[in-house]
Formats: C-alpha cells, sequence, structure tokens
C-alpha cells in the first residue's frame, strides 16, 4: 500500500513540472513612467537699470570765517529732512556688483550760530538780531558702486562727487546762494523683495568746502567764507528693469 502511494505522489510531482513547464514565462512588470521635468530656475542676477525714490535725513555742521573783520564761528550743527529720485544700473560678476548711481533730492538742511561773534554780525550792519545761518535746499550725487552679492542680498561701498546750493544770510537779512560742488562716499545694505522690487539703507557722507558770500548786505560782513559737511542717512525703493 506505501508502494502505490509514494508512486502516485511522484507522478502528480512529475506531471506538474512538465505542466508548469509548457506555461508561458510571466509577463514583466510595466515600465515605471518618467519623472515630470522640473526646469531649474536661473539664478537671481543684480544686472540692470533700475530707477527709484529714497528718503532720510541729513545732519552735520558749518562754520563760518573772514578775515577782513577777524570773525569766526565756529562749528555749528545743521540738519533736516530730504527727499529725491534715484537712477542707476548694475553689471554682476560672479558675487561681484559694479554700479553707477546718481540721485537728486530736495532737502531742508538749516542751522544758526547766535552765539558771539556771530551775534553781532546783524546788529553792526543792519541786519535785525543778527547770527550766522546756514541753509541747504537741495543736493546731488553721482557715484560709483562696488558690492559683494549674497544671492539677494548685497552689500556695498560708494564713493563719487556731490553738489549743492549753500545758502548764507545773517539776522533778517536776504540769502545769498552758492551753488558748491565737492565729494561724498558711504555705504550700505541692498535687498530683493522681488524679482524686480529692491530696498536699501545707506549711510553717505558729503564735503563741499567752502562758499564765499561776498557781500554785507546778504551776510551782514565782506567776503565770509563759509563751509558745509553732511552726513545722510536715507531708505530706497527702486524698480529693477529685466536684464
Amino acid at each position: 500500500m506505501k508502494r502505490i502511494l509514494f508512486a502516485g505522489a511522484v507522478s502528480i510531482a512529475a506531471a506538474t513540472q512538465a505542466f508548469a513547464a509548457d506555461l508561458p514565462p510571466p509577463m514583466a512588470p510595466p515600465p515605471r513612467a518618467p519623472a515630470a521635468y522640473v526646469p531649474v530656475a536661473p539664478p537671481w542676477s543684480w544686472s540692470g537699470i533700475y530707477i527709484g525714490l529714497n528718503g532720510g535725513y541729513g545732519f552735520g555742521n558749518s562754520t563760518w570765517s573772514t578775515s577782513t573783520l577777524a570773525i569766526a564761528s565756529g562749528s555749528f550743527s545743521t540738519n533736516g529732512p530730504q527727499f529725491g529720485v534715484t537712477v542707476g544700473g548694475n553689471y554682476q560678476i560672479g558675487q561681484l556688483v559694479l554700479g553707477l548711481e546718481g540721485d537728486y533730492d530736495w532737502q531742508n538742511i538749516r542751522g544758526t550760530n547766535t552765539s558771539a561773534p556771530c551775534s553781532s554780525i546783524g546788529i553792526n550792519f543792519g541786519g535785525g538780531s543778527g547770527g550766522c545761518d546756514t541753509a541747504s535746499n537741495w543736493i546731488a550725487t553721482f557715484r560709483g558702486r562696488v558690492g559683494y552679492a549674497f544671492d539677494r542680498l548685497m552689500v556695498y561701498g560708494t564713493a563719487g562727487g556731490a553738489g549743492t546750493d549753500i545758502k548764507t544770510s545773517s539776522g533778517s537779512l536776504p540769502w545769498a546762494s552758492s551753488t558748491e560742488f565737492g565729494w561724498t562716499a558711504g555705504g550700505g545694505v541692498e535687498g530683493a523683495i522681488t524679482d524686480n522690487l529692491l530696498a536699501k539703507v545707506e549711510y553717505l557722507y558729503a564735503d563741499f568746502g567752502n562758499a564765499t558770500c561776498s557781500s554785507s548786505t546778504n551776510c551782514g560782513v565782506p567776503n565770509a567764507t563759509v563751509s558745509l559737511k553732511e552726513s545722510m542717512v536715507r531708505v530706497g525703493l527702486n524698480y529693477k528693469f529685466d536684464y
């Protein structure tokens, strides 16, 4: 009986192997769908032309002197707000950014020294209460810029030329005005809010040398030499055109 069962099991196994050999090979798994192509965005660049607005505060000092009457005012403070327009352009090489920038600002810079000897100027020359008054209504700069970019953030230094009007008077005497040119230098931080909108914070120092108020009708003394030095802290918002 055992022999019959063993022989039957062997026969079934052999038949199963023969049947399996006659079956077609299993189907290969379907091919995987290719991954969707995602284009790599080009790196953002500072290169391009831009225009914008700036505003801030100017503060500095002025001095009056004249050899005619041996008068020297000493240094006194001048300050006031400013607001204007900016235009410029950048070209980026690696992380180095080279640029040119110009701006023109209205400002209301003014300071008065009423201590001696300024207090006596207007009284002696018909100017009322007297004093050394220095003011400025505008400032313009044209500068080169060198920056280092950290993608959309850049730190930069800047230097160039500057011009302003130095206005002088004493007491109730009329103002005299002289356009003077000097130099300016400073630095700042600028960031890209969007691909086209840039914001910056900067500091500039400007030295305009000396202006001369030649008439005592304006300044109370003949040939007064007046200096103006100005620091500016301002913010700016610029629109950069696509390069």
